[in-house]
Formats: structure tokens, sequence, C-alpha cells
């Protein structure tokens, strides 16, 4: 799927949220704090390696020159079974160590293609009283996201990248694959080399903000003055419950002071 052209981010209301907002940020939290157990963290398993598959990668460490000699001859003294125990016991090693790496050092930012499905205002925009912001995807980071796949099994390796080209992109697609229970979060990720960091982004690129339809007045008031004071494009919009769907409706509106608004009788 081509990436889309918006992104949003639910948020609640929050005084962390509050100084992302101010600072212009996002920020890439551990993946170890994530509320999905398997989230970042699921066991691969691996494909298992044809006879010709095993031949393929024997001949290339053969023939590779910073191989070790001691290597080399132990994988043409090998048969084809042995090998293929030794080349699977290999991959198990690396995929751990990246899977680790990953848990313990990486930061991940999580983005929807929707800002109106429901189960994410409970479960992330505060129960309906936080906010949603839409983010242009042709600024940092977001031109670098990966979309986030959905399984009903855990996935399998491919060790021939991995062994022949030290193609770790299998390794990295891990970090973003979910059971297909999660599959109504249409989710797409951020990846940062470091947990915990802040990240700036460009004003432009946020495009909208989308408030709940519970958010107190005195919320949605805050969040209006901080976005008065950094961008004036920044499109409102208001969510109401529908009367006669399961749904959330939007109005776009126009922000007014309340101090103003009350001197022209709106308040």
């Amino acid at each position: 799927m081509d990436k889309p052209k918006i992104i949003y981010k639910y948020q609640n209301f929050s005084s962390e949220s509050l100084r992302n907002l101010k600072a212009q940020s996002l920020y890439f939290s551990s993946p170890l704090k994530f509320n999905d157990p398997y989230d970042c963290a699921i066991s691969a398993g691996i494909k298992d390696l044809t006879d010709s598959e095993v031949n393929t990668v024997r001949e290339a460490y053969i023939k590779k020159n910073d191989v070790p000699l001691q290597v080399k001859e132990e994988f043409a003294s090998l048969n084809n079974n042995n090998l293929r125990f030794l080349l699977h016991k290999i991959a198990e090693d690396v995929i751990t160590r990246h899977r680790n790496d990953f848990l313990k050092n990486r930061g991940v930012t999580c983005f929807s293609e929707k800002n109106d499905d429901l189960l994410m205002w409970s479960h992330y925009g505060g129960r309906y009283r936080g906010f949603c912001l839409a983010f242009s995807t042709e600024f940092e980071p977001f031109h670098k996201m990966k979309q986030v796949e959905y399984q009903v099994d855990m996935p399998k390796i491919d060790l021939i990248p991995i062994l022949l080209n030290d193609d770790y992109e299998q390794i990295i697609q891990l970090f973003c694959t979910k059971s297909k229970s999660w599959e109504y979060q249409k989710e797409w990720r951020c990846i940062h080399n470091v947990a915990g960091m802040l990240f700036g982004y460009e004003s432009n690129s946020l495009k909208a903000i989308y408030f709940g339809p519970d958010i107190e007045l005195a919320s949605l008031e805050i969040i209006c003055l901080i976005l008065r004071g950094q961008n004036e494009s920044v499109e409102l919009w208001q969510g109401t419950r529908s009367p006669s769907k399961f749904e959330v409706n939007f109005k776009k509106f126009d922000y007014k002071s309340y101090l103003k608004a009350k001197k022209l009788g709106l308040r």
C-alpha cells in the first residue's frame, strides 16, 4: 500500500501531550511499554532451508574472503542436515540479538490511517476527551514510516537474504507486525535509534487537530492557544457523537478566544 498523505496520532489530554504539542515534538517510546505483550517481541519462526539453498549458502561462504579458513573447512565437510542445523542456529542467534537490541534501545511512535475509529478514541484518545493530530507525510520523520502488518500466525524468516547479503529488513519488519486482533488500528510506525527521545517536527507538517466529542472546553481552549502561537493555518475540527450511527462526526470551526467570543456575544 502507498503511504497515506495524512496520518493521525491520537492523544490523551495531559501535561505531557501539551508539552510535546508546544515543543512541536513527537515522543519515541520504548516498545517495552506497549500494551500488546507480543508487540515488537514476537518469536518469529525460521523457514526450512531446502538442500539447494543449503548448498548455495555453503558455496557462497567458501568463496567469501572475510570468512575464516576454519569456518570454510567446516562448511565444506558438513553434510546438508548438519549444515542446515548450524545455519538455523546462526540465524536464531542473529534474530535474537537484533530483537533484544531493539527492545532495549529503539524508540517507536505510532500513527493511524483513521481519525474516526471509536476504539482508537476510547483507548488512545482519552476516552473521547483527548485530541487527534493530523500530519502531512511529506515531512520528516513521516516519509520513513513503516506500515504495520497484521497476521494470524507468527511470521517466518527467510534465512537466505540474512546469510548471503546481511539483509535484515525482515527482522526490522518483525517490529511492525501484529496480531490480526489489532487490525482495526490501521497503524503506521516511525522508528528511532534511541528510545525516550523527542523528535521535533516542522510546524507546517501539522495540518489539523480533531477534538474528541467529550473534550472539556478549557482543554480545547488551551490547545487552541498553543496552536495560535505556532501555526494559525492548522485546521480545527470538533467531534460529536452521531445520534443515529455508531460513529464520530467532525465539524470544522474557527477559534476565537474566550474574551473575544464573549464580546461578540458567542459565549
